[in-house]
């Protein structure tokens, strides 16, 4: 454990300095190309995943980073329609067995929306108003929620919290890391977002806490089916860029929306 956590501070002291650059300062389009290259790398590691040969990769990869690049520009309905239309065809005439090809339909249309359609509301959130501070609040938010889950799951924790999908997470992992969330929260929403109130704030963090780890345990079920402990290996102590983001990816969505229908 503390190996492993050393090379998660590292990581997170080289990264995180960078990070905070590139949204306080960097601009929209910066910020909207940091995210089209986090769906490109996302997208190969679970592509890696599921298919073994790299060329059966290349075009998912294509068509996801479509979609993704509509959903930035705000024209996500046009790049969804595109990217059915050549998923679907390709499918058709295909090769392989009919049952193979749906299955392999169904893994790239998971894919497509998990990473092409939901990962790009990053950059919808960036350029709403208080974007760069709706971004600082939830990465906080998920950074330290995702820390006490570690830091308490592998010290106290004892009761498996979906062994199924995720055997190392925890209740009590569960339960500090909401806490933490929580308390993040409304203590940096005060600063970041003082238009809204502490008792709001606490409202946003808790549901920011619950969505995140669905979405973490969302992606370990991902990683269990395939026999996979982590996406890839391109963050030391941390695994793979699509392991660091799967508890960021629905409360970025959640944000765009809430941020978007009431507004302060």
């Amino acid at each position: 454990m503390r190996s492993q956590l050393g090379a998660r501070l590292v990581t997170a002291l080289v990264a995180v300095p960078a990070l905070i650059w590139a949204i306080g300062w960097g601009g929209p389009r910066l910020f909207s190309w940091l995210v089209l290259l986090a769906a490109a790398v996302s997208f190969w590691e679970y592509y890696r995943m599921v298919f073994a040969s790299p060329w059966q990769r290349i075009g998912p990869v294509l068509v996801g980073l479509l979609v993704a690049a509509g959903v930035i520009q705000d024209h996500a309905m046009l790049g969804l329609a595109v990217a059915a239309a050549l998923l679907f065809l390709g499918s058709v005439f295909g090769t392989g067995s009919l049952t193979d090809r749906f299955n392999r339909l169904g893994w790239i249309v998971i894919g497509t929306l998990y990473i092409g359609f939901l990962l790009p509301h990053a950059a919808l959130v960036y350029r709403l108003n208080d974007g760069p501070e709706w971004i600082f609040f939830t990465l906080i938010v998920a950074m330290i929620g995702d820390t006490a889950a570690y830091v308490v799951g592998k010290g106290i924790g004892r009761i498996k919290l979906y062994p199924e999908v995720s055997p190392n997470k925890t209740v009590e992992g569960a339960v500090a890391s909401t806490v933490a969330s929580l308390t993040a929260g409304v203590l940096t929403g005060h600063y970041l977002l003082p238009g809204y109130s502490w008792f709001e704030l606490a409202g946003i963090a808790l549901v920011m806490s619950v969505l995140g780890q669905v979405g973490d345990l969302f992606e370990s079920w991902i990683k269990r089916v395939f026999a996979v402990k982590d996406s890839g290996s391109i963050l030391p102590g941390h695994g793979g860029l699509l392991d660091r983001l799967d508890s960021l990816i629905f409360p970025l969505v959640f944000i765009t929306y809430y941020a978007r229908f009431l507004p302060r």
